[in-house]
């Protein structure tokens, strides 16, 4: 389809208004909305949270002239479904728009296609693919919790020039400096949840919250601890009750736990071991889009070796900690330079004295 310039800069109006429910649309994904007549915005908005509003409504709500006849940019399908809030497609055939342009369609087995052909058979022009590559962005986590079954996962770590994330001795505060660790506050803001292992709270005690950045909704602490040997004193404990995932059934230690405020969870095993394909999909049954992983070798290896991992966002220290440093991630050898990851690196730049470099699994 020929979009016009004028129709580019109404979607990207309409993007930047979804970015801002970024941190906490959470489940739903963060859609925006512009409509307007002949060029000129009549009415825009954004889903900011569950149960409020959806973008199409809330744009409509603000509309200053009558909507009859204008165009509805929108950042994904409208739903066509009754959930906690109308049908946003019924708002926009009400509203008697005349023209609709969706960045994506929505993967949502209960919309996929069916928004757009309800708009479709009111007589309403419909367009998508606008600025598709952006929103597939904007709306990554959602996408890939609908189409795939599992959250987008990406594994943080801070680590040396030379590979290291914490000495032999388990030292590695503070590696980064002090605009790195408050940039992992920024995406710790933007994620559904932070997952770590029982290794990291023995060793580490974090509380992994946001607290360095401004944040309305703290995500969801998310603890793999096969064998339940979580401390009832763990900083992680204390406020919003973590989600702690097991294949134990020590009763004793899952009650201890439960009476600190814990859920705890039982999750498939693999040979002994926590089912890592598992617990992704239990993350996005809980509504979870994007998960940042902070952990050590061990889990980040395991999450690799298991396929659950989409990003890799690494902060880059000026500084060299040895051979005998511990590295990112635990995996087997390998043998030749083909078995071995190729993630795409899709940006890098500089945080502080620090260098932030965001890569990715293709497939």
């Amino acid at each position: 389809m020929a979009f016009t310039a004028e129709d580019h800069a109404l979607m990207a109006r309409a993007l930047a208004l979804g970015a801002r429910g970024r941190d906490t649309a959470t489940p739903n994904p963060s859609v925006g909305c512009v409509i307007a007549r002949n060029g000129r915005v009549i009415g825009e908005g954004w889903h900011a949270r569950a149960g409020e509003p959806h973008a199409e409504a809330a744009a409509l709500a603000a509309c200053t002239a009558s909507p009859e006849g204008a165009t509805a940019y929108v950042t994904l399908e409208p739903c066509s479904h009754h959930g906690r809030t109308p049908p946003c497609a019924e708002a926009l055939v009400a509203a008697r728009v005349g023209r609709v342009v969706a960045a994506l369609e929505d993967p949502n087995p209960l919309v996929k296609g069916r928004g757009l052909g309800l708009l479709g058979a009111a007589g309403i022009r419909v367009e998508t693919g606008l600025l598709e590559a952006t929103a597939r962005e904007l709306h990554r986590g959602f996408l890939a919790r609908m189409a795939r079954g599992r959250p987008w996962i990406r594994i943080k770590a801070a680590a040396s020039l030379d590979g290291g994330i914490a000495l032999a001795n388990g030292e590695s505060r503070w590696i980064t400096g002090d605009a790195a660790r408050r940039d992992v506050h920024a995406l710790r803001a933007r994620s559904c949840a932070m997952l770590t292992g029982i290794g990291t709270v023995l060793r580490d005690d974090p509380e992994l919250t946001v607290r360095h950045v401004p944040c309305a909704r703290q995500p969801r602490r998310v603890v793999i601890d096969s064998r339940l040997e979580l401390p009832v004193a763990a900083r992680i404990l204390e406020g919003e009750p973590p989600l702690v995932l097991t294949v134990s059934e020590d009763r004793a230690r899952r009650e201890a736990l439960e009476a600190r405020g814990a859920e705890v969870v039982t999750v498939a095993a693999d040979e002994g071991k926590t089912d890592l394909a598992a617990v992704a999909r239990l993350l996005a049954e809980r509504g979870f889009n994007e998960v940042t992983v902070e952990t050590g070798t061990k889990l980040n290896g395991s999450l690799l070796r298991a396929g659950v991992v989409d990003e890799f966002v690494l902060y880059c220290a000026p500084l060299l900690m040895g051979d005998a440093a511990r590295g990112i991630f635990a995996l087997p050898e390998f043998t030749n330079l083909g078995q071995a990851p190729r993630p795409r690196v899709v940006d890098v730049r500089a945080v502080g004295a620090d260098l932030r470099i965001t890569a990715r699994l293709e497939g």
